[in-house]
C-alpha cells in the first residue's frame, strides 16, 4: 500500500494552488525566453517590421491581459462563495463528516487552482511589456505569453461550467451517498485477505507507545513498517483500529520476535478526524450518519435513510464471505512472502451494527424504513455463510419488537413489518 502523504496532501487545500502557481511561473519563464528568442531572430534577420506587427499584436492583447487580471479575483471569490454555500448546505443536510468531500473534490482544486495560476500569470505577463515602442530597440514582444493567457481564460472558463456542475451533484444525497459508496468500495479493494489471527505471531517482545498529541488515529505507513519489520526479523501488530481515539501513553504497536526498532512511532499518523485511507467502517459511519439525521423530527426525511440503507446494503453484501477481522501485509512483490505487518480492522458483527443498530433505534413511526431494513436483512441472511447470520436475526429480531411496542393498530404493524426494496415503493 502507498504511503499516506498522497492521501495527507489530497485532504489539504492549499497543495493543489500551490502547485499550480510554481507550474505556471515556470512556464511563463519558459514562454517568455520563447519571445525573447523570436525578438532575437528577426533581429538577426533584420526584419524589423515583423517586429513591429507583433509588437502591435502584443499591444492588442494588453488590453485583454489587464481585464483577465482584474476579473480573475472576482471569479475567484464567486467559487469560493459557491464552495462555502455548498459546503455549509452539505452540513447541515447529511452530516459534517461529508465536509471532506468537498474538500478532496478534484474539480474544486482545479478549478481553484486554474483560477489562481491565471491571475498570477496575467500579473507575470504585464510585467514583460516594455515602453519602448522602436522595433530596433524592443528586446521582447509578450506574444506567446499573451497566447498563453488567453488559453488559460479558456480554461478557466471551462472549468467553471464543470465545477458548478460537479457542486450541484453533490449537494443531491444521491450523488453523496453513492460518493461514500464508492470510496468505501475503494479503500476494501486495496485491503488484502487475512484468514490468520494473532495467535500464531509468537509473543509479545515490546511494544510502542504513543507520544504525540492525542486524536483519531487516521492511518499507518504500512510500506515503512513492513520494511523495518523484514530488516529486523520482526512481526509487527497495530493495536488500536484505524478510527480509534488515542491518547499519550496508548500502546499503538506490538512487537513479536525481537528489541523494538528506532523511529515506530512516526509511521503512524494520528489526526483530528477520521480518513477513507485504511478505514473499513468509515463509509457506513457516515451512511449511518445521514440517516439518522434524515429521521430525525426535525428533517423527517425517511427516502434519505432508504438511499443510505441502500449503500449499507451493498457494502455488508460485498464483504459477506469476506475474511474480516485482520488483515496481513507480507514480504515480497506478491505479497506471498512472511508476515510482517498485523493490522485489526472491524469484524462482521461490528460492521453490521455499524450499519443497522442506530437506523433501527430511529425507525419507529416510519414504515418506509423499517420495510427497507427488513428487506435489507433477509437479503443478507440468504447471501451470508450460516456462522454469519446472528447478528442479522439479532437486529431482525429487535426490529420486530420495536415495531411491535410502537404501533398500535395491527393492520399498520403488519404493514410496517413487510420487507420491501423500497421502502414504500
Amino acid at each position: 500500500m502507498l504511503s499516506p502523504l498522497r492521501e495527507h496532501l489530497r485532504d489539504t487545500f492549499w497543495f493543489a494552488p500551490v502547485a499550480a502557481m510554481a507550474a505556471i511561473c515556470v512556464l511563463w519563464a519558459a514562454c517568455a525566453g520563447l519571445d525573447a528568442e523570436i525578438v532575437e531572430t528577426l533581429r538577426d534577420e533584420g526584419a524589423y517590421e515583423a517586429i513591429g506587427d507583433l509588437a502591435g499584436i502584443a499591444e492588442d492583447a494588453k488590453t485583454v491581459v489587464t481585464t483577465v487580471g482584474s476579473a480573475m479575483m472576482t471569479f475567484i471569490g464567486v467559487v469560493f462563495s459557491i464552495s462555502l454555500v455548498a459546503v455549509q448546505m452539505a452540513s447541515g443536510q447529511f452530516s459534517p463528516r461529508v465536509v471532506r468531500i468537498f474538500v478532496r473534490s478534484r474539480i474544486t482544486k482545479a478549478t481553484l487552482s486554474v483560477f489562481l495560476a491565471t491571475f498570477l500569470l496575467s500579473l507575470l505577463v504585464l510585467t514583460s511589456y516594455e515602453s519602448e515602442t522602436d522595433p530596433r530597440l524592443v528586446t521582447a514582444v509578450p506574444l506567446l505569453q499573451s497566447i498563453l493567457t488567453l488559453a488559460m481564460v479558456g480554461l478557466s472558463l471551462l472549468l467553471f461550467v464543470a465545477y458548478v456542475n460537479a457542486t450541484l451533484r453533490l449537494m443531491r444525497v444521491g450523488h453523496v451517498v453513492d460518493r461514500i459508496a464508492r470510496e468505501s468500495f475503494r479503500v476494501l479493494a486495496k485491503t488484502p485477505w487475512y484468514e490468520g489471527g494473532g495467535d500464531e505471531l509468537g509473543p509479545v517482545t515490546g511494544q510502542v507507545v504513543h507520544r504525540g498529541r492525542a486524536g483519531v488515529l487516521r492511518d499507518v505507513n504500512v510500506a515503512r513498517l513492513v520494511r523495518v519489520a523484514r530488516r529486523h526479523g520482526l512481526v509487527l501488530r497495530l493495536l488500536p483500529r484505524i478510527g480509534d481515539f488515542v491518547v499519550p501513553g496508548t500502546p499503538i504497536l506490538a512487537v513479536h520476535g525481537g528489541a523494538v526498532p528506532k523511529g515506530l512511532a512516526s509511521s503512524v499518523s494520528v489526526g483530528i478526524e477520521r480518513t477513507f485511507h485504511q478505514d473499513l467502517g468509515f463509509g457506513l459511519r457516515q451512511l449511518a450518519d445521514i440517516a439518522l439525521r434524515a429521521l430525525s423530527p426535525a428533517v423527517n426525511d425517511p427516502t434519505t435513510a432508504v438511499q443510505c440503507l441502500d449503500r449499507i446494503v451493498q457494502f455488508l453484501a460485498a464483504v459477506a464471505h469476506r475474511p474480516l477481522g485482520a488483515v496481513a501485509y507480507r514480504d515480497g512483490r506478491g505479497g506471498d512472502g512472511a508476515v510482517r505487518l498485523v493490522q485489526d480492522l472491524p469484524g462482521w458483527t461490528d460492521l453490521v451494527d455499524l450499519g443497522f443498530a442506530e437506523i433501527r433505534g430511529c425507525a419507529e413511526g416510519s414504515p418506509q424504513v423499517s420495510r427497507r431494513m427488513l428487506a435489507g436483512l433477509d437479503d443478507l441472511l440468504a447471501l451470508v455463510p450460516e456462522d454469519r447470520t446472528e447478528p442479522l436475526l439479532r437486529h431482525r429480531v429487535l426490529l420486530t419488537e420495536l415495531v411491535e411496542r410502537t404501533v398500535p393498530q395491527a393492520a399498520d404493524r403488519a404493514f410496517a413489518l413487510e420487507a420491501d426494496r423500497q421502502g414504500i415503493g
